[in-house]
């Protein structure tokens, strides 16, 4: 929620009073003219430039202060729509965001290869036919039937390793947890 607007004193009573009593027509009419959310700071943006105004008597306030918020509002908009044309013209410039590697970072990369070297250590302990097993189902994505022809198993020696190859991974999970 927007932060509700806070007066001080200004210098021109007449103003102060007006911008008091208008508060909320001029929020309305803010929020209609498309100011939105922003609706609250623009108000304070006018109650900032008001305070600073050293004007002398003013024959229409109220009217004064509704061109005065509008005024703000398409100075912000103007403002926003020079930042987004400065920023659109800089990236055409340096001929895009830049060159974006997906690659993971070198101590990121190092990392991952000790993490999977462990894992592979850890199936590898169960036998080599279960890591076998393992990698051509989970990484090759050869169905188990498939990989029981292949091998000259049956179907459920296959499933049978998958089973010891999960459970030693749930152990080391687990002991990469508790450290």
């Amino acid at each position: 929620m927007p932060k509700r607007l806070k007066l001080t004193p200004m210098p021109s009573q007449g103003l102060e009073t007006v911008l008091i009593a208008e508060r909320e027509p001029l929020l309305r009419f803010l929020r209609a003219r498309g100011a939105g959310d922003a609706a609250e700071d623009i108000l304070q943006d006018l109650w900032l430039r008001l305070s600073a105004l050293d004007s002398g008597p003013i024959a229409d306030p109220r009217g004064y202060l509704f061109r005065a918020a509008n005024n703000v509002m398409h100075d912000r908009y103007r403002s926003a729509q020079r930042a987004r044309q400065r920023d659109s013209d800089w990236i055409s410039i340096q001929g895009g965001v830049g060159d974006v590697s997906d690659a993971p970072l070198p101590d990121r990369q190092l990392i991952a290869r000790a993490t999977l070297d462990q894992a592979e250590a850890m199936l590898r302990a169960e036998g080599d036919r279960v890591l076998q097993i393992f990698r051509m189902f989970r990484i090759e994505g050869i169905g188990q039937r498939q990989i029981a022809r292949d091998l000259g198993l049956s179907l459920s020696a296959v499933e049978k390793d998958l089973q010891k190859a999960y459970r030693a991974l749930i152990r080391w999970r687990e002991t990469q947890d508790a450290d």
